[in-house]
């Protein structure tokens, strides 16, 4: 239910608000955040270019928040070509001068950070190898395709994680997170949705596993 025009009590989008704990809060001036869009502006190396950081200082306010389009965790996280990725040092030192852009506004920023699981190509992975996935379950009666280098393709099935891979995984975003940090980031969010490898752990119409991480909810939200 809407709150009444008339009541003083509901929070204006024009009012602060602080993120987070007594540590290092995040404070902002207003309530209007950009929230994530994918660009594919980065080329195969993943790395933010000068038009990147025009592109979110244009979008900066002073005390308002913004998060980057999905970022990759992995080289094998990598799903769309042109993504870009912060797992290696050129891509943190790429995308300091877009935080200090933002910075240098007054605004705040977090990266969203990616692994796309089965929603990607061969082309997009190291060795063209498989995508992985909770489970080898196939993206069927989908229209959208496969962004590659050598354009849009058709999905292929996946190949289930083996439980041993899975802790390479969850340190890869705790990486992804510390390196964050290192290119001056403010903070990160979690993609866990819209059918990305966390939420492929997550549906029980894609995961199938018999181990910790299948089954019931418990097990399939044990990864996230």
């Amino acid at each position: 239910m809407a709150p009444n025009a008339n009541t003083t009590t509901a929070p204006s989008l024009f009012s602060a608000i602080t993120l987070g704990g007594k540590e290092d809060p995040v404070k902002l001036k207003h309530r209007v955040a950009l929230a994530p869009l994918t660009r594919v502006r980065t080329g195969d190396a993943g790395t933010p270019t000068d038009l990147v950081a025009q592109y979110y200082e244009q979008r900066a306010t002073d005390g308002g928040l913004l998060i980057t389009e999905a970022t990759n965790i992995s080289p094998t996280g990598r799903g769309y070509f042109g993504a870009p990725g912060i797992f290696n040092q050129n891509q943190i030192e790429s995308w300091k001068p877009v935080t200090k852009a933002i910075h240098d506004k007054g605004g705040k920023v977090f990266v969203q950070l990616w692994h796309t699981g089965r929603v990607g190509h061969p082309l997009n992975q190291p060795n063209g190898q498989l995508p992985v996935s909770s489970s080898a379950t196939p993206m069927d009666n989908v229209k959208s395709h496969a962004v590659t280098r050598d354009g849009r393709k058709d999905y292929v099935t996946p190949r289930a994680l083996d439980i041993s891979e899975i802790p390479s995984i969850i340190n890869d975003y705790k990486l992804a997170a510390e390196n964050a940090i290192a290119a001056g980031f403010d903070g990160v969010e979690i993609h866990a949705a819209n059918g990305y490898l966390l939420e492929e752990f997550l549906c029980d119409s894609v995961n199938s596993r018999t181990d910790k991480y299948g089954g019931g909810i418990e097990n399939r939200a044990r990864l996230g």
